[in-house]
């Protein structure tokens, strides 16, 4: 095992010196969302859901008859439906950069993961080396051991 810990990541050896756990639960993070995170966070999830989808849907279809049958001849927006096509522009320019912000704290959160996920898995695989280690060290020794016991079987 001696020979592995010169390479390792000081974390793994530091944990596998102490015998402790590694794995972090990145869920339990404790730290506060300031405003912006949690608005980000609320429009990115209402952003990606269905009833953004069916209630932006039936705005759009509303809006549409509305300015083309109920109020056909004056119509505050009429077809080709500027003011419409401005609204969801703003709407789109509003959007996208709050969804990106929400999208880049999972992205950090994903990356912390990973590298959770590396370091349990560096730990995992020394411990199994040192155990193989430890297990042909013990092999060896039960062979010599076997030897010995033939060889006095032998000379009784």
């Amino acid at each position: 095992m001696k020979k592995h810990q010169q390479s390792i990541h000081p974390k793994v050896r530091a944990s596998i010196e102490e015998s402790t756990l590694i794995s972090v639960s990145i869920e339990d993070d404790n730290t506060p969302l300031t405003f912006g995170e949690r608005l980000a966070d609320k429009v990115a999830d209402f952003g990606g859901s269905w009833t953004f989808i069916i209630t932006f849907a039936l705005i759009i279809f509303g809006w549409i008859a509305l300015n083309s049958f109920i109020l056909y001849k004056q119509a505050f927006d009429p077809y080709p439906y500027i003011l419409l096509n401005l609204m969801l522009s703003c709407l789109a320019a509003l959007q996208a950069p709050v969804i990106m912000m929400s999208q880049n704290r999972q992205e950090t959160k994903d990356r912390q993961r990973a590298q959770n996920d590396y370091l349990v898995n560096l730990k995992a695989e020394i411990e199994v080396r040192t155990l193989n280690e430890k297990l042909e060290a013990m092999s060896q020794l039960l062979e010599e051991m076997k030897q010995q016991q033939q060889a006095l079987m032998d000379r009784l």
